[in-house]
């Protein structure tokens, strides 16, 4: 009886296992799922999203998004309004100096000499630290480095660096996600690796990517196996301890082994993950509302225990009060803090109120909350693409000149804004740049001249080296007044010409192109450049990538209206404007020369928030918002990463 009963549980456990190999099949066709000999089409079901190295996940939701007390400045700049945020991830800590140090590690091992530029410009700016009466020179040289400060949160990071990290960690984690799966070797980048592993550049141009395999040639070659070949290959392939890669494909976004891109949060994100209403809720009725990322109306601990009556996060009592008094140090932090001090809100999240500001993605307007969308809030849209060209018949991928020489060195594909004619019969967005929409007072969407700067017209000449195009209508556009030229050309020394990226120079007193040699023309008619761009009729210059650069775009007027980014800084990274020392305290660079930026808001105006360790209670509060310029650092800022949630915003109850 035992032995039937033994047999009995045998044969169900054969029936159990041969259901479970049964290969999943599409309801549609019929043909199977996963299976490398149908083309090894792949299921995901069940799918859960990992969450990313230190992330906290933060289930979204409808909030009242702005202003939660008095607005004692009456900048009326973060007016009520109910949104909805989707689900995401947000980073446990602000940034520490050992995070931000790791990635200049990395930067220095892998540019030890060549493209040294690109670890040099991703070091903080030290000097955020120095005061004009204060002695600071300690944090100048120690804050960054020092292992007393290894948990302290980086500060001195511009909005751009800070964006600039965020990509970077995207591709370490990706890559090590690779590794883990037997996909690329484990390895570290070694010196002088210029095209290291990048995530877009990877689903898109994988082929010129250089991964590597072991010295034998038999370890992973970035691919995963899924695809069928005659088993004779194969063995054929092993017998020479080859690894020829016939049975794999590269991996794509559909295999879910990539994780979505780390980022900075967006404004509505990052007060939605600071307030943590999820802890003051009962069903869908939040039935207190928050003030700061805890309860009360003060910032003392309220509790019953020990810890009564201690300050809840790192900032400035009062005047002159950084910290305390000497014995009983009362929030613990002269200047940032631990980023584990204090006590974490209700989603987990530690220091959402002072210690130091952070960045979010936001461009700054003062009326932003009258105009965004109800869900998912976000102004600071530019939407791009990539510098590519694709073969419309064989579909193989080229980069453009600059985009190849960028890829070369970085491993990353350029991006460029799309063009209004690309998007025009669109109905969701007619323009690339949205950071103005429904913004902007009459002036600044108006230019100057009434016109373009620029005619296009069908007058060309084509009989000379010199191609003409038509007067601007401003005749004031000058050498002397030059202001926004076309991305990627260069403004002549003297400042009488505009070099394009095809050679083709722009004189700005004649108004006239003049030709590189080695140009032709064709039997319509249009002129061939060396570089395989053509000139059309109207003065259109078409480049190699097959983009069109129109004569009002070679070289434009810029104003000191309002949102204007202004010139003001060093050549080629702010613009053309220049210091002026008989005006050294007011100086801003020009718009016009002579003529000074008319507003502090512009379109790299960075939305920052949170308080920080030299801040009053004020700015503690999750709705408060002020603005800082993107390139620009200071010693109270700082940053943390956000992700996507992809599929169901809420996650399975274990």
């Amino acid at each position: 009886m035992r032995n039937k009963f033994l047999f009995v549980l045998i044969i169900i456990g054969i029936i159990i296992f041969i259901s479970s190999c049964k290969k999943e099949v599409s309801n549609t066709t019929g043909w199977n799922y996963s299976d490398p000999r149908f083309g090894g089409f792949e299921s995901h079901p069940g799918y859960e999203q990992e969450t990313g190295p230190g992330l906290v996940f933060i289930e979204g939701g409808t909030f009242a998004m702005g202003r939660n007390e008095q607005d004692v400045l009456f900048d009326w700049n973060n007016i009520p309004r109910r949104v909805s945020v989707s689900s995401f991830y947000i980073d446990e800590t602000e940034v520490r100096n050992l995070d931000y140090g790791e990635y200049m590690y990395w930067l220095s091992h892998v540019y030890s000499s060549d493209y040294r530029f690109l670890y040099r410009q991703a070091i903080p700016d030290t000097l955020v630290w120095r005061q004009r009466l204060a002695y600071n020179e300690p944090m100048v040289e120690l804050y960054l480095r020092h292992p007393a400060y290894e948990q302290y949160p980086v500060v001195g990071v511009s909005w751009v660096q800070a964006t600039q990290y965020c990509e970077w960690r995207t591709d370490r984690v990706n890559e090590l996600i690779l590794m883990q799966n037997g996909v690329i070797d484990k390895y570290l980048a070694p010196q002088d690796q210029a095209k290291h592993f990048n995530t877009d550049s990877y689903l898109l141009y994988a082929e010129n990517l250089d991964l590597p395999v072991d010295e034998s040639g038999k370890g992973p070659d970035a691919k995963i196996r899924n695809m069928y070949v005659d088993p004779s290959v194969l063995k054929a392939g092993r017998k020479g301890n080859v690894n020829t890669g016939d049975d794999r494909r590269w991996v794509r976004m559909e295999d879910g082994l990539f994780l979505p891109k780390y980022r900075l949060p967006t404004e509505a994100e990052w007060e939605f993950a600071a307030l943590a209403n999820i802890g003051n809720t009962f069903e869908e009725r939040v039935y207190q509302r928050r003030i700061y990322p805890w309860n009360g109306n003060y910032i003392r601990n309220d509790s019953y225990g020990k810890e009564r009556g201690q300050i809840m996060a790192n900032a400035m009592r009062g005047r002159g009060d950084n910290m305390g008094t000497s014995g009983f140090l009362n929030d613990g932090a002269d200047i940032p803090g631990d980023v584990r001090s204090y006590w974490p809100n209700d989603f987990g999240l530690y220091c959402m109120a002072g210690n130091v500001n952070e960045w979010v993605m936001d461009v700054y307007r003062d009326l932003t909350f009258e105009d965004v969308e109800e869900f998912r809030p976000f102004r600071g849209n530019v939407f791009t693409e990539f510098q590519l060209i694709i073969d419309p018949r064989s579909g193989d991928i080229e980069l453009t000149p600059e985009a190849e020489n960028y890829f070369d060195y970085t491993g990353k594909i350029l991006k460029k804004p799309v063009r209004d004619e690309d998007i025009f019969s669109r109905e969701n967005y007619t323009t690339a740049d949205n950071r103005n929409y429904l913004d902007g007072d009459l002036e600044s969407l108006i230019p100057a001249s009434g016109d373009e700067y620029w005619i296009k017209s069908e007058r060309f000449e084509k009989t000379t080296d010199e191609a003409r195009v038509n007067d601007p209508i401003d005749s004031s556009l000058t050498p002397e007044n030059v202001g926004e030229i076309y991305p990627g050309a260069t403004l002549m020394s003297g400042g009488n010409e505009v070099l394009l990226p095809n050679g083709v120079r722009v004189d700005l007193q004649n108004m006239t192109y003049v030709l590189p040699t080695g140009h032709e023309k064709t039997a319509d008619g249009t002129i061939m450049l060396p570089d395989g761009s053509y000139i059309l009729s109207g003065g259109r210059i078409q480049l190699a990538d097959g983009s069109i650069i129109y004569p009002d775009q070679f070289v434009k007027k810029t104003t000191g209206q309002m949102y204007k980014d202004g010139n003001w800084g060093e050549y080629g990274e702010w613009g053309f404007g220049q210091y002026d020392a008989s005006n050294p305290k007011t100086n801003k660079g020009d718009g016009l020369r002579n003529q000074k930026m008319s507003s502090l808001v512009t379109d790299r105006s960075r939305v920052y928030k949170g308080g920080s360790w030299k801040d009053r209670v004020y700015w503690m509060t999750p709705g408060t918002r002020r603005f800082l310029d993107e390139k620009m650092a200071r010693s109270d800022i700082g940053f943390r990463c956000a992700m996507d949630r992809v599929g169901s915003p809420q996650k399975p109850k274990k």
